[in-house]
């Protein structure tokens, strides 16, 4: 489809918003059970759900199973030698020709309890968001207030989009709707571990996950709150960095001015990775970047202009590569210090100078941008500025026989971005579909955060589009996470429209 016919298609689509018969009726039946949907869900969002806690994830994919099973779907736990269980169930639908895939996952970031209001896996309503002051009330019997959220760990990444599907198949199912497709659900239960066994669970089960179009069910909606379509995901590699001093800490009075002070040379080192503003510095960064075609720039030109009322919805007083826009800078590569630490601060701080400092960088790629190139990149960027790069905790002789030491360490399960067309007959059906249930949608070519796409496209050969659901301010991969509720409903409408698409 050429870019004029998109924008006319766009217009012309405003009239046929919110009139998908599969999303009507998925919200007439969720009118009717909203009270037992949320228990349902805070159900599943009381069993704790990190990565590498193996009995509490398992408890987490034998509750969504026995969910699926309740609803038709014969579930199947897959796994593969060290892996968290990924959940598989199916529905086929006789003389179906193509087969959609709906992937979620139900791990969630680590945490610190401590920075959390309430317990991360003692779920609970509050009438708004913390923000605005928000309240714990008990849940109502019916009519849940739109705007009152439910906080927890996962409520908005991705627990909800579980829950979303779990609802939307049964909703069709009491209003009588036929599937079209046969349908395929995949629930993941190590995406914030960076999917690290997912590639090998695919490929040793190749027929049972094989699918013409994968659609990611995580991530948030526009800003605006209208319903996004991302038909990309930016790649993503990890970098931990620790730079030594002396064996020991020193009294900061004794050997100041003589011990090198690790903490220093970092930020240093840190403080060359990029300019004032805000482009990376790492040589070759942005070479091989894949051109957008005309139609994804139109998309972005079409994107709604948010970043005024983003700033001081996040108290911003300037952001980086100005004056390009959000929408335009989440096609770029990133570099980003996702943490830093050295010695102690605050109440708990000594006089010392430190012994090591470490930083954890995370580096967000698209399309055309290889993941382990640019990890290689940024090692030799660190090695340009004088350090010695070793992959191990340095010995004495190599700590004494050079000025500056830095320990580089890649994480396992970096990923290359993915991108899919627009301009796809399948593409342009899905747009239409989400447009009748959802109305006005934005259409990005890559979404700003990352997910396993690269992955699934590369074992299975299909194709991936991102359908997300969560409210923008839901606080994922932070403290005081949390879905509002009217995106819980909204997301139920927009998975039983496109499972029976």
């Amino acid at each position: 489809m050429t870019t004029r016919l998109i924008c006319a298609f766009a217009f012309a689509s405003l009239a046929l918003a919110q009139t998908n018969p599969a999303a009507l009726a998925a919200r007439q039946w969720r009118q009717q059970h909203e009270r037992a949907i949320v228990d349902e869900f805070m159900a599943l969002l009381s069993i704790p759900n990190i990565a590498t806690d193996r009995a509490n994830i398992q408890r987490n994919a034998e509750f969504i199973a026995k969910s699926l099973e309740k609803r038709g779907v014969t579930p199947r736990l897959v796994s593969t030698p060290g892996s968290n269980p990924v959940i598989f169930g199916e529905i086929r639908t006789p003389g179906a020709t193509r087969t959609l895939v709906f992937y979620a996952h139900y791990d969630g970031q680590p945490l610190d309890p401590k920075e959390w209001v309430t317990p991360p896996f003692q779920p609970v309503l509050r009438d708004k968001s913390l923000e605005k002051d928000g309240r714990v009330i008990p849940l109502p019997e019916s009519n849940f207030d739109p705007e009152s959220r439910i906080y927890a760990r996962g409520a908005g990444d991705d627990k909800s989009n579980v829950m979303t599907l779990l609802v939307a198949i049964e909703a069709v199912r009491a209003a009588g709707i036929k599937t079209k497709s046969n349908i395929k659900f995949v629930f993941e239960g190590e995406e914030e571990a960076g999917s690290i066994n997912l590639g090998k669970i695919l490929a040793a089960n190749k027929g049972l996950f094989s699918g013409d179009m994968w659609f990611i069910c995580d991530g948030p909606v526009h800003q605006t709150r209208r319903q996004l379509l991302t038909f990309g995901a930016r790649g993503n590699t990890t970098v931990d960095i620790t730079v030594y001093g002396a064996r020991r800490e020193l009294h900061s009075g004794h050997y100041g001015n003589w011990a090198p002070n690790p903490a220093m040379m970092l930020a240093q080192l840190l403080a060359s990775m990029k300019d004032e503003n805000g482009r990376v510095l790492v040589d070759h960064f942005y070479d091989g970047i894949e051109p957008l075609t005309e139609t994804e720039k139109r998309a972005i030109a079409d994107a709604p202009d948010f970043d005024t009322e983003l700033m001081h919805e996040l108290w911003l007083g300037s952001t980086e590569n100005a004056p390009k826009k959000l929408v335009e800078l989440i096609n770029q590569p990133s570099l980003n210090i996702r943490g830093m630490g050295s010695a102690r601060i605050g109440s708990g701080a000594s006089n010392v100078i430190p012994s090591t400092a470490i930083a954890t960088i995370d580096m967000r790629l698209v399309k055309g941008v290889d993941h382990d190139l640019t990890a290689q990149r940024l090692i030799e960027h660190i090695r340009k500025h004088g350090f010695f790069v070793v992959d191990h905790d340095p010995n004495p002789e190599e700590r004494m026989s050079h000025p500056k030491v830095a320990k580089v360490m890649v994480h396992e399960g970096g990923y290359n971005a993915v991108r899919t067309s627009m301009d796809l007959p399948i593409s342009q059906e899905i747009i239409r579909t989400t447009i009748s249930a959802r109305g006005p949608t934005v259409l990005f070519p890559t979404s700003g955060g990352s997910d396993p796409r690269d992955v699934i496209e590369r074992e299975l050969k299909c194709l991936t589009i991102a359908i997300p659901t969560a409210n923008h301010d839901d606080n994922q991969h932070t403290f005081n996470e949390n879905l509002r509720i009217q995106n819980l409903w909204d997301g139920i409408e927009l998975m039983a429209a496109l499972l029976t698409m």
